[in-house]
């Protein structure tokens, strides 16, 4: 079985009420909302990771303000008639404030659309786990870093 390895950052931006989300297409191609953010490039920090990934998704400049955790996933999936892999993904959940830029899309990339949404709004949303993941550190702000039961 084929093991990976994926580390990403994430930053969770509200303000008046609102989130900061991106959309992005499932591998069935539905179009899912999702935190700007992603994985990192070899020898990157995931400080440096979080900023680079934000501005590219959403245009805006970010201050990070607080590291609010980090979010462990492992699972084994099947990629049609190929060997099965063994993911384990390690993401890094940064809270944020936009300090400049202009919200727009990215274009030629992971993502097409940026988009603020009322708080309320969200579970309304087609969304990735990890939005609500994020939603709950933010919220909750555990000691720890870690949430006591996980989402996924």
């Amino acid at each position: 079985m084929r093991q990976k390895l994926r580390v990403a950052a994430y930053a969770i931006c509200v303000r008046d009420g609102q989130i900061l989300l991106a959309r992005s297409p499932a591998q069935d191609g539905t179009p899912e909302w999702v935190l700007p953010g992603g994985g990192m490039e070899h020898g990157e920090d995931p400080y440096d990771t979080v900023r680079r990934e934000v501005e590219e998704e959403t245009g805006y400049h970010i201050e990070l303000t607080g590291l609010l955790g980090v979010d462990s996933a492992h699972r084994v999936f099947r990629n049609g008639f190929g060997p099965p892999v063994d993911h384990h993904g390690v993401r890094f959940v940064y809270e944020a404030r936009i300090i400049g830029g202009e919200l727009r899309n990215e274009v030629n990339g992971s993502t097409d659309l940026a988009a603020w949404h009322d708080l309320d709004a969200v579970p309304g949303l087609v969304r990735i786990s990890m939005v609500d993941i994020a939603l709950r550190m933010w919220r909750e702000r555990p000691a720890t870093g870690r949430l006591a039961d996980a989402l996924e």
